[in-house]
């Protein structure tokens, strides 16, 4: 289905802007009035990172007038593996001023307009406003649904995409530029179980994927801006980098839709984390007077080595992650292994008066397993709050971070 253009056109182009893009202009679909809604369109994107990096450059490549984009991130050294509008020299330094650097690299006649800060319901009003496109790189859950309920309530349409490893999803919702058009929780009307669904932090991504995805998401945004072609609205790409398949399926509207539905409960902004939450109630629960710090770890295993001490560290990271970095004296049973049961039978018995202690990358997994250890009868088992990172940060940090 095709659609009116977003934007007007601009009322001229420069002669340097028409060598510039002369390869656009010479496409009959696009030609000098596609364009010139390109020149006048203003377009923000949510995150600097990884979708971010290539969304942002080829939007100013492409001749995207306004670019937004909103970032409280900095550079770190992990981020340059896939996060391609940053560099080393970059490392520490606000994402969103490096990449308004790369922009102005690639396209002097983009104006980007920064906001660093964290995109949350007391601001994301005021931000959104004005845009005629929002083009969504985050990767948490709670960002997402406010991104898209915002979005939903100032009349905005959004390209939206997602990455995990070697997967890829993206998809257009814009409910009001069609009454059948679906919006995000049309798609995932609730967020996964707290811990289900592992961070790209936790899980990996494949650079290029980055790439793959992002310049769907550019691709559609050009359709959109410049009223070419069938945008995908109403339907979910999904792409297999390691079988280099991409599908295509319907997403219907959901006429029980809590946002765009027929009867909507949700009518203003909601607690997006407390929607998503980050652990499960029962995690929360078994965290909240179990939680001890890396320096309280580290005086621990000090008394285990004079033998004053009894009491069994556990990282229920994966194996991949273990190899990376690891606190000493730890043994690897992995969160899966808690997950089906086996991993029980692994730890000291119950009445043996030996502590159980665990931990993962930033605590959030171990406080998961923490609920199942204590629901198995170790009451005096306890996880590491900030996991291997604060580890790494506050007690070695001649290991490396990932």
């Amino acid at each position: 289905m095709s659609f009116p253009p977003l934007v007007e056109p601009a009322a001229e182009l420069t002669i340097d802007e028409v060598r510039r893009y002369s390869r656009h202009l010479i496409i009959p679909d696009v030609g000098m009035a596609g364009q010139k809604r390109l020149k006048n369109a203003k377009v923000l994107v949510i995150g600097a990172g990884g979708l971010g990096s290539p969304a942002l450059l080829y939007l100013a490549a492409a001749g995207v007038g306004t670019l937004g984009i909103v970032e409280f991130d900095t550079v770190d050294e992990s981020n340059l593996q896939r996060q391609v509008i940053h560099g080393v020299s970059d490392i520490d330094r606000p994402k969103a001023e490096s990449a308004k650097e790369s922009i102005a690299e690639v396209n002097p006649y983009v104006d980007v307009v920064v906001h660093g800060e964290r995109l949350d319901n007391d601001n994301v009003f005021e931000i959104f406003k004005g845009y005629d496109l929002i083009v969504d790189g985050t990767d948490n859950f709670a960002t997402r649904y406010l991104v898209n309920d915002a979005a939903y309530f100032l009349g905005i349409p959004y390209v939206w995409g997602s990455i995990y490893r070697f997967d890829g999803q993206a998809s257009v919702f814009a409910p009001t530029l069609a009454d059948d058009a679906p919006c995000y929780r049309c798609l995932y009307p609730e967020p996964p179980p707290p811990g289900m669904v592992p961070s790209c932090a936790e899980g990996g991504v494949l650079g290029v994927l980055c790439a793959s995805i992002g310049s769907i998401q550019v691709n559609e945004a050009i359709k959109l801006l410049a009223g070419i072609g069938d945008p995908i609205v109403g339907k979910l790409m999904i792409y297999d980098a390691l079988e280099m398949e991409y599908r295509k399926l319907k997403v219907r509207k959901d006429p029980n839709c809590a946002l765009c539905g027929e009867n909507p409960t949700v009518t203003e902004l909601i607690d997006y984390e407390y929607f998503c939450g980050a652990v499960s109630e029962e995690a929360a629960d078994a965290a909240a007077d179990a939680t001890i710090s890396v320096t309280t770890l580290e005086h621990m295993l000090k008394e285990r080595e004079e033998g004053t001490r009894d009491f069994v560290l556990v990282d229920v990271r994966e194996p991949n992650e273990y190899e990376i970095n690891k606190i000493p004296g730890s043994v690897l049973i992995p969160k899966g292994e808690f997950l089906n049961g086996n991993a029980l039978s692994q730890l000291p018995p119950v009445d043996s008066g030996t502590q159980v202690v665990m931990h993962c990358k930033t605590g959030v997994r171990s406080a998961e397993t923490l609920a199942i250890v204590k629901g198995a009868g170790y009451d005096d088992a306890v996880h590491v709050g900030g996991g291997v990172v604060a580890w790494v940060n506050q007690i070695d940090p001649s290991q490396p971070a990932y």
